[in-house]
């Protein structure tokens, strides 16, 4: 007998549990699409910019040209590192992975928040350290990776957007347009997406009344997992196993054989696909094409097949990213950390929405242990 046939009220995973109201983001399984406050993410990230995007996440509404300037500007005022938070991350072991530094780097950075005493529940104060936190995350991720590479930080250019920051402060150097608007689609593609893990997991932080930079550590902790975030970069190792479609399709045959794990396919939330995957996988694409290095996608193509005529398992957007991410040069170990660059922004907005209208998180569970019995003094064990 199954647990869920034992416990009818039982669901594991919480697969199916209507665990909250959000007005953020919604995905419609029907159609395998995703809309941020009502706008398909397809449209924001074609047409806009990741900044757009995360003053929509936090405000509800897309910015006039004035709301969206003033928004580029305090991102651009903020997001320079104290040097009590480099500090911290040059302590860090080399081999410390950079999504722990980046998590250390944010544990530090809360006591350095104008607003760190304002109350947990003051909506404006949120909004103020949500602008704060976005804005710090691709220094925080570039700062640390580079001092584990015995490099010192670069400096954020305040002339520059997110994703062109993010490449210019981990190269040194500043990217051309066509990779910036590559990254910055990526990072709008990856911005949020409604009640996952690591989302879920900030809104339980913050409904105890703990504060925004708390919830961000314990997202972060959460996104670190391959069954979660660390899957783009679990994706990019397996396709590089392969020098071949040939070597591809028959790993995969023999994987599905064999139910050995493969990773970037499959999604709870979708049916049919993801949306975002789709279109990632078409700039992926056009980045080999453009660099002359089709390989991956020929190799991705291979697998996408058998997975689908074997299983009708469809890539997410982890996959693409994999090999989009490689072919414009990031580290792999940078490939989740990316995430958290885009994810920031969602999570904050998620935050914010729980403390707006909060209740404490507090799940019941079904208990199989022993049954009652008497303490026994240690001497008569």
């Amino acid at each position: 007998m199954s647990a869920t046939t034992e416990y009818p009220n039982y669901s594991p995973g919480l697969q199916g549990v209507i665990a909250g109201i959000t007005t953020i983001s919604h995905i419609d399984v029907e159609t395998s699409s995703l809309t941020y406050r009502g706008i398909n993410v397809h449209e924001l990230a074609e047409h806009g910019s990741f900044e757009e995007t995360a003053y929509l996440l936090l405000h509800g509404e897309l910015p006039t040209q004035a709301q969206l300037d003033a928004f580029r500007a305090t991102l651009a005022a903020e997001r320079e590192l104290p040097g009590a938070v480099i500090d911290a991350l040059r302590a860090c072991p080399k081999n410390m992975h950079p999504m722990d530094q980046v998590k250390v780097a944010y544990s530090v950075l809360g006591a350095f928040d104008a607003d760190y005493e304002a109350e947990p529940t003051d909506h404006d104060a949120n909004v103020r350290k949500a602008v704060r936190i976005i804005a710090k995350a691709a220094t925080a991720v570039t700062a640390g990776y580079r001092l584990s590479q015995g490099k010192e930080p670069v400096a954020p250019d305040a002339n520059l957007n997110t994703a062109a920051n993010f490449l210019y402060m981990l190269h040194g150097e500043k990217a051309d347009d066509y990779t910036v608007k590559v990254m910055d689609a990526s990072l709008t593609l990856y911005a949020e997406h409604t009640f996952n893990a690591s989302a879920f997991a900030a809104r339980v932080t913050v409904a105890t009344l703990s504060d925004l930079y708390s919830g961000i550590a314990t997202g972060i902790g959460t996104l670190k997992g391959p069954l979660h975030g660390g899957a783009n970069e679990e994706a990019m190792h397996m396709l590089m196993q392969f020098n071949s479609p040939e070597e591809a399709e028959a790993w995969t045959r023999d994987a599905l054989a064999t139910k050995k794990k493969i990773m970037g396919f499959g999604h709870r939330e979708y049916r049919k696909s993801d949306s975002r995957a789709g279109y990632l996988t078409k700039i992926a694409k056009e980045i080999g094409v453009r660099m002359g290095n089709t390989k991956w996608g020929e190799i991705a193509d291979a697998m996408e097949k058998v997975m689908w005529d074997e299983k009708q398992l469809f890539p997410n957007v982890d996959f693409p990213a994999a090999y989009a991410y490689y072919l414009l040069g990031i580290p792999i170990p940078l490939y989740t950390p990316i995430f958290v660059i885009a994810r920031t922004s969602g999570w904050c907005a998620h935050m914010i929405e729980q403390l707006d209208n909060n209740r404490l998180i507090r799940p019941s569970c079904i208990y199989e242990g022993k049954g009652v019995t008497n303490y026994v003094p240690i001497a008569q064990r």
